[in-house]
Order: C-alpha cells, then sequence, then structure tokens
C-alpha cells in the first residue's frame, strides 16, 4: 500500500483542479491526537492528509496537497472554526470564500440546547430522559417521541425556546445573494439574542466572531457534507484495522482508497 500511494501520488497531474475545498478533522486514538484532512468536497476524493491539527501541520496539508497554481483556482474552503483551518484557508486560499460548515454551526447550538436541558431538568421533573428528543430531528421522531416532545412545548420550559432558536437557524435558506444571506443571518441574531438565554448569547458571540465566514456558507451553500461522509468511511477503515499504531499507517490507509489515485504498478512489455 505505501509503495502503491507513492505510485498514485506522484502521477497526480499538476493541471487538475479543484474548486470546493474542505479541510476536516479525524481522531485517530481516544484523547487528543488527530489527523487533519483535504478533500474535493464535489467528488469527494481525499488530497491529502497529515498528523496533527496544529498550524504547521496545516502548513504541510495545503502545501504538500496543491500547487500555489492549484490553490489560487480554488472558489470555496470549507471548515469549522479551529483556529489553524481558519489559518490555513486564509492564508493558502487567498481567491476562495471561507466557509464554516453548517453541521459543526447547528452542533455548537445543539450543545447549547443540551446545556440548558441538563440545567433545567435539575428542577422539572418532566424533562428526564428527554436528552434525544431535543437533539433529534423532529422528522424521526416516534409516535411515542412525538407525544412527549408536544407535551414539554406547551409547557413554559427554557430547553423548548432554545431548541426553537436552533430549529430557526436551520430553516435559514442557503444558497441566496450576499444582501439577502446578510439578512438572513442578522434576523436569526436579533431573534437569538431577544431570548436573553445565556448558553444562546454565548453562541451567538462566538458566531459574531466568524460572521463573515458564516455568511459566506448561506451564500454560497458550500459545507463539509461529503467530507462528512467521507469521514464516516475513513472511521470504518479504522474500525476494521482495528486502529493504527503509525498515523502514517492510516495515512496511507486513507488515500490509498479515498485518494482516487493511479495504484498499479506500470506494466513491462
Amino acid at each position: 500500500m505505501h509503495r502503491a500511494v507513492e505510485r498514485g501520488i506522484s502521477r497526480r497531474s499538476d493541471s487538475d483542479r479543484y474548486y470546493y475545498l474542505s479541510i476536516d478533522e479525524k481522531a485517530v486514538h481516544k484523547g487528543h491526537e488527530y489527523i487533519s484532512i483535504l478533500s474535493d468536497e464535489a467528488t469527494g476524493i481525499v488530497i491529502e492528509v497529515v498528523d496533527g491539527r496544529t498550524k504547521e501541520s496545516v502548513d504541510e496539508l495545503c502545501k504538500n496537497g496543491l500547487n500555489q497554481a492549484q490553490r489560487g483556482d480554488v472558489k470555496t474552503i470549507c471548515t469549522d472554526m479551529w483556529d489553524a483551518f481558519i489559518y490555513g484557508s486564509r492564508t493558502y486560499f487567498p481567491n476562495a470564500l471561507h466557509c464554516h460548515d453548517n453541521f459543526h454551526l447547528v452542533g455548537y447550538l445543539n450543545k447549547a440546547v443540551d446545556k440548558v436541558r441538563r440545567r433545567e431538568v435539575k428542577t422539572q421533573e418532566e424533562l428526564k430522559r428527554t436528552k434525544y428528543i431535543f437533539l433529534k430531528d423532529k422528522l424521526n421522531f416516534t409516535e411515542k417521541q412525538r407525544l412527549k416532545f408536544d407535551a414539554i412545548s406547551k409547557g413554559n420550559y427554557v430547553v423548548s425556546r432554545v431548541w426553537q432558536v436552533k430549529e430557526n437557524f436551520r430553516d435559514i435558506q442557503f444558497r441566496q445573494d450576499r444582501p439577502e444571506a446578510i439578512s438572513m443571518y442578522a434576523y436569526w441574531r436579533m431573534d437569538a439574542l431577544h431570548s436573553k438565554i445565556k448558553e444562546i448569547t454565548e453562541v451567538v458571540d462566538m458566531f459574531d466572531r466568524h460572521q463573515n465566514g458564516i455568511i459566506n456558507a448561506i451564500q454560497t451553500g458550500a459545507n463539509n457534507a461529503r467530507a462528512e461522509r467521507v469521514n464516516g468511511s475513513i472511521q470504518e477503515l479504522k474500525t476494521k484495522a482495528r486502529g493504527y499504531r503509525k498515523t502514517e499507517n492510516f495515512r496511507i490507509a486513507i488515500l490509498f482508497f479515498h485518494g482516487n489515485l493511479d495504484l498499479l504498478p506500470q506494466q513491462t512489455q
């Protein structure tokens, strides 16, 4: 596999173009060991994988993955709010719109919902055993969950209001012209702050620090959806191998199966 991947990378063409990229992370082991992954959002092709998620790791990821001309052609680069990924997006893709992935944005709001639920359940018996109801998509409710949710919604619970703020964000229509994208975010932000709920205010403050990336995402519709699906396939690789003792072996396996490389040896006459 090492030899095959080395061959495949050497055969990549400098004329290949990638216009919609994602930078994401994947845990290698339990704890705080990660790899960073640069992938093409249009096709799901993994372009490069490096150890770690520091600025130095991102330098290596972007420089090794694409040459300067290829990086200059990128139109959108989508990441979460990890500082090193933001740094890489701004440093190496000067012509691209940097976007924050909607999946991660909703994730922050889900965490706020759960924080409020855990706080409120201490005094509200009715909220016990409702964690997954508030984190689950309403369309996927069982009948029992729907009845429970409807009963809670009729009460004056803080968690219900926080859940609605989160749902209002999910309802924002992406792929808008920029003035409309700005207007949509501003309207949601005003409504969220009007709730005067501490956990929501904290999320809004964080979103405000990354407002341009969020508006870019609403404008373009860029997201890490395909990268997340690839991440799931990468998890299957790790599970089948029962983990990788060396990060480089994990990298090779990812590129072998997801790098769209020309792996076969040249046939001799």
